[in-house]
């Protein structure tokens, strides 16, 4: 049997097992924290203390550019534009300060909410009234839901101020405006310039504006400084670098502006009379080859270029060649002159026809044999008398009489786009070319090439290539004139002055002595010149045209001492137009302006024609 426990003593309590001792950490003394604490705050301080020494000394340069960069800026300082003048110094173009007036229809319609509509219709209003802009149009753009509007350019600083001050949610940006006192004058020469957004200044877009765009431009300057928040606002004492703008140059023209705006109305008038396509004209200082007025029929307004007809843009009188007509003889009369194979009062028997290779050639009326004198050739603008002289000067002299005449080389004038008109090359002249290019078929010129062929004859024999750009004026107001083209010796001065009297009895209306052109006299002077009329090609046969042609006029005036030279081209008038009568008013304005001396003596009459 199990043995029973022994009995418990009686008023004796039992005490609990006791645990076994913990033995104490390092960690529960307070002393051995504190000293953990401070090892390790020390640690920190010396990290942070190696720290700030890098930033301080090696990284100092870097954290120091980087810190820069966030809060400069760098501003253009736009470079002003230089300006166009005439040869008297009257301003063409130039350039002014202005504003353009931005603003947020987004904004405004947050700010405003239901009056918002009401706001912006009396905005427009206001805007227009100071912009010339049109109200429905303006209100169009406002009403828009875009966050960057152009309501105005060109804006004066006053009335931009004041309308800022009404309307807070309109800013301002600065812009340069281009200024053309002369409204269309000289247009086509000077082209247009018109602000570039992107670029941030006055882009030359056409015409000299275009080409000299780099000598007019200047160069932008910049300043580095520090700007108020949203702004180009420099604040005071903060640049820290700056280069100035240069100034573009300014560009002084050889035209004549009181001679240019009568050549643009009378050419204007004479082709709209006319029923010509378009027309050209130019006149040239006969002694120094500089351009006085060069014009075509249609003009525009630089100021508004984007609503300009895109066909008034061009500027024929130097990009647009056409076939020259019987002006060209001149060439053919030079050249036999200074070979010395034909005199101007030789005879020559002239039938109504010739055959020049595989092709008749006739005269512009019909006629047996007659006996005209050299001259009365010129003067009567025989084909067939100008080909029997052209036989005697033989294709080389001629085609070396055409190259110093300038014909089928650009005259280098300054003007962009520039054609050089074409001559067919020597080699590839068949029998048949030299039955055209005397009487001026079969090869193209411009009406400035044309006008520097009787500048030759004008200046006893000197070809003088013209030239539109008088000088230049640097920002430093140094004054450099363009250096004078090289001159070409086209003939002796003897054959100059011999085919300028030949030339005037193209003008003289006498009895049964008439030349083709007595339209273009001017009473009280000797003129000089010579009629064209050059049958076009037709595209619908490749072949000419009976019933359109090109009509010309070349000469100088007074004939014996010249002065001006003046060339006409009208494209396709109505049948039996001729130039010689433009001629007439162009030469008789400037004869008065210019108080040329009268001529005393009438000039004696030329013998045309024997009879």
């Amino acid at each position: 049997m199990p043995t029973a426990a022994p009995p418990r003593p009686v008023g004796r309590r039992s005490s609990p097992p006791r645990r076994p001792r913990r033995r104490r950490s390092p960690a529960d003394d307070p002393r051995f924290r504190l000293r953990v604490g401070w090892v390790l705050l020390a640690a920190l301080l010396v990290i942070s203390g190696a720290k700030l020494v890098m930033i301080q000394t090696v990284q100092a340069g870097s954290l120091t550019a980087d810190s820069e960069k966030q809060r400069a800026s760098r501003i253009t300082i736009p470079a002003e534009r230089g300006a166009i003048s005439d040869r008297d110094g009257n301003l063409l173009a130039f350039s002014t300060e202005s504003k353009a007036l931005v603003t947020n229809p987004r904004l405004i319609n947050s700010v405003k909410g239901a009056g918002a509509q009401a706001y912006k219709a009396q905005m427009a209003t206001d805007v227009a009234a100071v912009t010339g802009g049109k109200v429905d149009e303006l209100r169009g753009q406002l009403e828009s839901d875009r966050g960057y509007i152009v309501l105005g350019t060109k804006v004066d600083p006053g009335p931009a101020r004041d309308l800022r001050e009404k309307y807070p949610e309109i800013a301002e940006e600065d812009r340069e405006a281009r200024q053309y006192p002369g409204g269309d004058l000289a247009s086509n020469i000077i082209g247009a310039a018109t602000w570039s957004a992107d670029a941030r200044k006055l882009i030359g877009r056409i015409g000299l504006e275009s080409s000299d765009d780099d000598l007019l431009a200047g160069q932008d300057g910049f300043q580095i400084a520090d700007t108020a928040e949203g702004s180009n606002t420099v604040i005071p004492g903060s640049t820290r670098s700056e280069q100035p703008a240069v100034s573009g140059s300014n560009v002084q023209l050889t035209i004549d502006s009181d001679l240019q705006f009568q050549v643009q109305r009378m050419l204007a008038d004479y082709v709209s009379a006319s029923g010509a396509k378009s027309g050209s004209a130019v006149v040239l200082d006969s002694k120094t080859g500089e351009v006085r007025a060069l014009a075509d029929n249609t003009s525009f307004d630089p100021a508004n270029l984007l609503s300009a007809d895109p066909k008034s843009l061009g500027n024929q009188a130097v990009t647009t060649p056409f076939e020259p007509g019987s002006v060209n003889k001149i060439v053919t009369m030079a050249a036999a002159l200074e070979a010395g194979v034909a005199r101007p009062d030789e005879v020559l028997s002239v039938p109504g026809s010739i055959k020049v290779a595989d092709r008749t050639v006739k005269d512009a009326w019909n006629h047996g044999v007659d006996q005209y004198t050299l001259t009365g050739v010129l003067a009567k603008s025989s084909n067939v008398g100008t080909l029997m002289t052209a036989q005697k000067v033989g294709p080389d002299r001629f085609s070396d009489m055409l190259a110093k005449m300038g014909i089928g080389q650009k005259t280098g004038v300054g003007l962009p786009g520039e054609s050089a008109g074409s001559v067919p090359a020597r080699a590839t002249w068949s029998g048949s070319t030299f039955g055209n290019l005397p009487i001026g078929q079969g090869l193209s010129m411009t009406v400035l090439q044309m006008a520097g062929m009787y500048q030759a004859v004008a200046n006893d024999g000197v070809r003088i290539p013209p030239r539109i750009v008088a000088a230049t004026t640097g920002p430093d107001g140094t004054r450099v004139p363009t250096p004078a083209p090289e001159q070409v010796r086209v003939t002796s001065p003897e054959t100059a002055k011999t085919l300028r009297t030949m030339l005037s009895a193209v003008t003289q209306k006498a009895r049964g002595q008439n030349g083709t052109g007595p339209a273009a006299a001017v009473p009280g002077y000797e003129v000089a010149g010579k009629t064209g009329t050059a049958q076009q090609v037709d595209p619908a046969c490749g072949c000419y045209s009976n019933s359109k042609y090109w009509i010309t006029f070349a000469g100088m005036l007074p004939a014996q001492d010249p002065r001006f030279v003046i060339g006409i081209e009208l494209d396709a008038p109505r049948g039996g137009t001729s130039a010689a009568g433009l001629f007439h008013q162009i030469a008789t304005y400037i004869a008065q302006r210019d108080a040329i001396p009268v001529q005393v003596a009438p000039p004696a009459v030329q013998t045309l024609q024997i009879k």
